[in-house]
């Protein structure tokens, strides 16, 4: 079991200048028609009612989210409920919990999206005039909801993906792809994967498909090298996932020596596969999450980097906005040049990279969440 830090208030995370924005810097726009009445917005005793479905509750990411989601209800006029699927990639689950959310005539849903199969049900939720906001994983199209509040993962795996070049200082890159799902794209899948690579200078054939870039050949981050991909395994965003990943990727090739994951469970699990395999030493493994045990690895030299984001923004803000549509008639805009609003990341790493900016392991976990 890997170590793991007590929970900090969630107030204390949110301070840390630089990393995460206050709930002001949310960009709003008056909307056409007028404000819904309290009568027709799903809540509890006049309340403003709003379905907040994640993932899954077995990762803590989404358990940090709900909790930042319920203290932003705590603030408001807002009947918070909760759903989660089963598990990453569950969207019957989801679908259920959407048609609830109508159902009950709630004003808006924050869902982290499971799957393509949910896009036809959001659809469903907004002809019923619900406002629908995505967290996390922007749907396809982006489109399909109303707005989306999520990190540029394809920004924070070019993070992890230049801090990776350098560290290899020129020698040749044996890479694992630890990714999310294979029998399924989603966009948080590709994104991430696909910035990583280009972050190391590594050619992406398609930047929305993970695995069809060139096998072997050079990389041009850093100093540059030979670099040789030996394959991509999925995890499903879990340890055990990771590790069964890793396993697999290694009987392909025990030299491996660049490690990417798509989440810090998923990272665990594959330390755990390279340490029973005795190749735990000399091996980068780099990731994208920033919860507290995450924060924790990066520090005891388990994961090399880890770009940090952050849920509990993700959720405060979507509640706020839905709040503000219920009462005043506005609604929330993007961010510039992007077609979601940005909610940030940071590289963490306590092995600065000259001209890449970073924070270490101990301004991290003052903005950490989980445990």
């Amino acid at each position: 079991m890997l170590s793991s830090k007590a929970p900090r208030p969630a107030a204390t995370r949110l301070l840390a200048a630089g990393a995460v924005l206050t709930l002001g810097a949310l960009s709003l726009t008056a909307c056409g028609g007028s404000s819904s009445s309290s009568s027709s917005s799903g809540g509890a005793a006049g309340k403003i009612g709003v379905s907040l479905i994640v993932k899954t509750t077995s990762n803590p990411y989404f358990v940090a989210m709900e909790d930042g989601a319920k203290k932003a209800a705590e603030g408001g006029n807002i009947d918070l409920k909760l759903a989660a699927g089963k598990s990453d990639g569950d969207e019957d689950t989801q679908i259920q919990a959407i048609e609830n959310a109508i159902s009950k005539g709630d004003k808006g849903i924050l869902i982290t999206p499971n799957g393509p199969a949910v896009v036809d049900a959001i659809k469903k939720a907004r002809d019923a005039g619900l406002y629908v906001i995505a967290l996390d994983t922007p749907p396809d199209p982006a489109s399909a909801v109303d707005i989306t509040f999520a990190t540029d993962n394809f920004a924070a795996g070019k993070q992890i993906g230049q801090w990776t070049a350098a560290q290899l200082d020129g020698k040749k890159a044996t890479i694992a792809l630890v990714d999310l799902f294979s029998d399924k794209v989603v966009s948080v899948d590709y994104n991430r994967d696909q910035g990583f690579l280009t972050g190391l200078g590594i050619d992406t054939a398609d930047k929305t498909k993970n695995g069809d870039e060139a096998k072997t050949g050079k990389y041009t981050g850093g100093k540059g090298g030979d670099y040789e991909i030996v394959g991509n395994q999925a995890s499903q965003g879990a340890e055990d996932g990771g590790r069964t990943a890793m396993e697999t990727l290694l009987s392909k090739n025990p030299n491996i020596n660049v490690v990417y994951t798509i989440n810090e469970p998923a990272a665990a699990g594959a330390y755990e596969a390279l340490k029973a395999a005795g190749k735990d030493k000399g091996v980068l493994v780099v990731s994208i999450d920033g919860g507290c045990t995450g924060v924790n690895n990066v520090k005891s030299g388990i994961i090399g980097a880890t770009a940090q984001q952050y849920p509990v923004k993700m959720a405060q803000l979507g509640v706020q906005a839905i709040q503000d549509l219920a009462t005043s008639g506005k609604k929330p805009t993007v961010s510039a040049g992007l077609d979601f609003f940005n909610t940030g990341s940071a590289l963490v790493t306590d092995k600065a990279v000259s001209g890449l900016q970073s924070i270490d392991t101990t301004a991290a976990s003052q903005i950490c969440w989980g445990k």
